[in-house]
């Protein structure tokens, strides 16, 4: 979410979303220096909005400090090789947190939950979120919370088709990026939507969580590998 987003596409998933009264997660990048996210001008009336959306139901993430890649790291998480944290030091990664968390502060938002942009974090990272004051991310695979290094993970899916015909009692997350979703992709989601439980984020925030040692997180590590080398794999064909 940013002031120069595109808004007509953010205003149809919300009409979506709204009318299976479904009340998402949703990032905030607090500076945005990311051209690829200015699309219209920017709305003077944003910050309002985005209050206006928590007051709804809606629950909001730090999402990363001003959307710009630093480095070619996949980090602890390595869905792709670009990062805006990961492999940075620990003080510049802690300043850049500590930042983006004052300007949503200043604007009346207070969260505990950080989004890293393009799902690239490491260890400093962690430390310096930590340090910070959050408590949350959402990021990592699975199908139920767990916790890592003092910081407590919603995962995102692995495989929507396999997520969607599970027809256990765990949740999980789908991630969706209105600026550059298109009209199958709006009717897809709105299929999902119409067809499945939906859980209101709030609620996925008291679901419980188990610890996730070294093993586990290896897995998962190996996991988003595998996943990033397919996808490559599927863009060259």
């Amino acid at each position: 979410m940013t002031p120069g987003m595109d808004w007509e596409k953010f205003d149809r998933m919300k009409a979506i979303l709204d009318a299976v009264e479904a009340y998402p997660l949703i990032g905030i990048v607090p500076d945005s220096h990311d051209a690829k996210l200015s699309i219209d001008p920017e709305r003077g009336d944003f910050w309002e909005r985005m209050r206006g959306l928590e007051e709804e139901g809606w629950t909001i993430a730090l999402h990363g400090w001003h959307h710009v890649y630093t480095t070619k790291e996949g980090g602890m998480f390595p869905l792709n090789r670009q990062s805006e944290f990961a492999g940075l030091s620990y003080e510049r990664q802690r300043a850049m947190i500590g930042e983006g968390r004052q300007l949503l502060e200043d604007h009346g938002i207070l969260t505990d939950i950080f989004m890293a942009p393009s799902h690239s974090y490491d260890r400093n990272t962690l430390r310096a979120l930590r340090d910070e004051g959050f408590t949350k991310m959402t990021d990592g695979f699975g199908k139920t919370p767990y916790i890592y290094d003092g910081i407590t993970f919603y995962p995102i899916s692995v495989d929507r088709k396999r997520s969607l015909a599970d027809e256990s009692d765990a949740a999980t997350t789908f991630v969706y990026h209105c600026n550059t979703m298109t009209d199958a992709d709006f009717a897809a989601a709105e299929k999902v939507l119409r067809s499945h439980d939906i859980l209101p984020y709030r609620e996925y925030l008291y679901y419980p969580a188990k610890e996730r040692g070294a093993l586990g997180r290896a897995g998962e590590y190996l996991l988003a590998l595998a996943k990033r080398t397919a996808v490559s794999l599927r863009k060259r064909g």
